[in-house]
């Protein structure tokens, strides 16, 4: 609905004016009984917010085009239609310079006004859907963003994806990425009931703010929280001092923390800084590590790791490749796999040293998947410093076991009735602007788990089912003749009908308007 201010001191002209418009369309509303001067136009347009004033320009004290200053100043996208009983360029051209297009004569003929108020009406209504996608797509994009974001460095810890080198990452963010490093934000409550779902969200939601104010030294991706833990990816811009930097950055998550005080407290760990991409794996290590100490230590608040923990490692490359396989054998559930990957995992930890820390490094990864599954209460192995080699291979061999047998169950019970669940929710709700994201959250996976197992189980991604339900009741609603294809194209959740009309053809061959000539002849 389009409000619309008449101005004119004439009061028959004005009434005139008004009833045309009243009567013109149902999307334009007149506000108020319109304004005799220029003065009364300025007062009721800070009032009222007019989207269309009808200004006529010769009016004693502050004149139409003085009005149209004064309200260009606080509403500059209102829109004026000028009136007047002088048909000079000079007023034409005072008005022009104020952004004015629209220019009629009185007496006004009923045609012009509604053509004037028609062309006006229209440019605003295509410029505020235009504002309305530009949002929507800037929302999605966020979305999309956010997911990516979470995504992208769950992969990277988890060791499951081909990182980008830091050469692509400075391509992809338009600056020099030298360095790298990881960052674990703990979340502890200050009562044995611990957080709620919600104050977890809070806490989320609150450190993805207060990261946005650390500074244009780094990029900042951030993980998913894994119950009270948040992952936290640093990209380091040119020379980088990484303790002074860091510690910056800590300073003032601190700062702003001060307010959340009462709800529980912060602990922040810190790996260490790799300049190649595929080393960032090991600062997860690397902080995770310095967690476990910090968590020891009541007094402290945050630990920067100062050891490289990889220096007495085997090779990398190999070492992480068959712990990739053996996670991967883990989440599959397949008991032979994770037995034979398992053997080539201890073959390569022949440094007993190395030996714990490879373990708990280990059982943490595995921890988190568990918990990107949706299976909740996994608890970590402690490995005693005082056992020895063989102790910790059987005692994390059992844990594997144990691991698996729960997966199994997992996948071939709850994992399928959650599945089902996302359809059903998919079946109940495709007419909304339905997301990955937001069916994921709806039966506790995460995304990347949830998209991944979706298509095994169903054999079709989530979004060519979300399709394929959309175009079935597209053509169900197709064969009532009174509905057009604009609505059905809204009512099945799209909001472009060219977009529906290319996915409709690309799905059946046909476009819609083809498809409903077909089905009614």
């Amino acid at each position: 609905m389009l409000k619309v201010l008449v101005v004119d001191d004439e009061i028959l002209e004005r009434k005139a004016l008004i009833k045309i418009i009243r009567n013109a369309s149902e999307q334009v509303m007149v506000i108020g009984e319109g304004a005799k001067n220029g003065r009364a136009a300025v007062e009721m347009a800070r009032e009222y917010k007019p989207d269309i004033i009808f200004m006529d320009i010769k009016m004693p004290g502050i004149d139409g085009v003085q009005a149209v200053k004064e309200i260009k100043q606080f509403a500059p996208d209102t829109r004026f239609i000028m009136v007047s009983a002088f048909n000079t360029f000079e007023y034409a051209k005072e008005v022009m310079q104020q952004g004015v297009k629209e220019y009629i004569l009185k007496p006004s003929r009923k045609q012009d006004i509604l053509e004037s108020l028609g062309r006006v009406s229209a440019e605003i209504i295509r410029e505020r859907k235009q504002r309305e996608e530009k949002n929507s797509l800037k929302e999605s994009l966020n979305r999309a963003v956010s997911i990516a974001q979470k995504e992208w460095v769950s992969s990277l810890i988890m060791n499951r994806a081909h990182a980008l080198t830091f050469d692509e990452w400075s391509e992809l963010f338009g600056v020099e990425i030298t360095s790298g490093f990881m960052m674990l934000c703990y979340f502890e409550p200050k009562t044995e009931e611990g957080f709620s779902p919600a104050e977890k969200q809070h806490f989320y939601s609150w450190l993805k703010n207060a990261l946005k104010t650390t500074g244009k030294k780094q990029e900042v991706l951030i993980g998913s929280m894994t119950d009270t833990q948040v992952p936290v990816l640093f990209l380091c811009k040119g020379k980088y001092r990484f303790k002074t930097e860091a510690r910056a950055i800590i300073d003032s998550l601190y700062t702003l923390f001060q307010k959340e005080l009462d709800k529980g407290e912060l602990k922040i760990s810190v790996g260490l800084p790799y300049h190649y991409a595929n080393e960032l794996h090991q600062s997860y290590h690397d902080a995770i590590m310095a967690l476990k100490q910090l968590l020891a230590m009541p007094d402290r608040k945050f630990l920067i790791c100062d050891k490289r923990g990889s220096a007495k490692s085997p090779p990398l490359s190999g070492m992480l490749e068959v712990e990739k396989q053996l996670l991967e054998a883990v989440r599959q559930g397949d008991l032979n796999q994770v037995l034979l990957k398992y053997e080539s995992y201890i073959q390569m930890l022949s440094e007993k040293p190395l030996m714990k820390k490879s373990f708990d490094e280990l059982f943490v990864l595995i921890s988190r998947m568990l918990h990107d599954l949706g299976i909740q209460d996994q608890q970590v192995p402690v490995m005693d410093e005082s056992i020895g080699t063989y102790e910790i291979l059987e005692k994390g061999k059992a844990h594997l076991l144990e691991v698996v047998i729960q997966v199994q169950s997992w996948r071939n019970n709850h994992a399928k009735g959650m599945l089902y669940k996302a359809k059903e929710y998919i079946e109940t709700h495709y007419a909304d602007s339905l997301t990955l994201e937001e069916v994921a959250e709806y039966v506790e996976l995460s995304p990347f788990y949830f998209s991944k197992l979706f298509k095994d189980r169903f054999g079709v991604t989530f979004i060519d089912y979300l399709t394929e339900i959309r175009i079935k009741q597209a053509k169900l609603e197709m064969e009532d003749q009174r509905r057009s294809l604009k609505e059905i194209c809204f009512s099945v959740g799209y909001k472009d009908p060219n977009y529906f009309s290319r996915v409709f053809k690309k799905h059946t061959g046909l476009s819609p308007t083809e498809f409903r000539k077909k089905i009614i002849s």
